[in-house]
């Protein structure tokens, strides 16, 4: 999952970074309203992490434009106040949900994990190919009844996956939704996790394998056949 985190405050900003980044996450920040507007027209994100008080253009404004460009990522927005009113103002500009400081990073995450099941294709918001079944909510992870523990890179990969099974995937695709702009490409880095993720989703199961190599072009989730 990609994330835009949208926070002047370089302290937390670099905190709440950390903290994605360690349950998998890739994340870009910006501090100022108009370098968040500017990334969020110009790059796909999953969720849009969005701090009300911003220099130059504050969130309120930064969600309003969005939403006028029909950009409909979901937005959760960082604010001090916590008065009626300004949650009304929050919701009212496009906002999918709305969370005060100071605030637990447990919080933060449970909020995402939400927003995120919103984009889920099943009212569950369980996700499910063949007999490979992932909760967005808990990372829980299991193939044909047996529970599967992958890393957080690992469960990001392969929820990409099942969010886009039959598709072909590139490795640029691959390397522009788990890593952010600082990432510096190595070769076969997306080669490696995809091993490591067959390793784990195919080798141990009986036919048919699910992770495929289109060689010379990427990957692909196959949706097995029924029999």
């Amino acid at each position: 999952m990609r994330v835009l985190l949208v926070e002047d405050n370089r302290r937390l900003s670099l905190s709440l970074k950390t903290s994605l980044i360690e349950e998998g996450y890739a994340v870009d920040t910006a501090y100022d309203g108009k370098e968040g507007l500017d990334l969020a027209v110009y790059t796909t994100y999953d969720v849009i992490i969005l701090d009300v008080m911003l220099p130059g253009m504050n969130g309120l404004e930064v969600c309003q434009n969005l939403r006028r460009q029909a950009i409909k990522t979901p937005i959760l927005l960082l604010t001090a106040r916590d008065s009626v009113e300004d949650r009304v103002k929050g919701l009212d500009s496009g906002a999918d949900d709305y969370l005060v400081k100071p605030f637990a990073m447990s919080e933060l995450l449970a909020r995402l994990r939400a927003l995120l099941r919103r984009e889920a294709s099943s009212k569950s918001g369980l996700l499910q190919v063949g007999d490979l079944v992932i909760d967005p909510a808990t990372h829980f992870v299991e193939r044909n009844g047996q529970d599967i523990k992958l890393t957080a890179r690992e469960y990001t990969l392969l929820e990409y996956f099942m969010r886009h099974p039959n598709q072909l995937i590139t490795r640029e695709m691959v390397e522009n939704h788990l890593w952010n702009y600082e990432f510096e490409s190595i070769s076969n880095v997306v080669d490696v996790y995809v091993r490591r993720l067959r390793r784990k989703i195919d080798d141990p199961f009986e036919d048919p394998k699910m992770l495929e190599t289109v060689r010379g072009a990427g990957y692909r989730l196959r949706v097995p056949l029924k029999k």
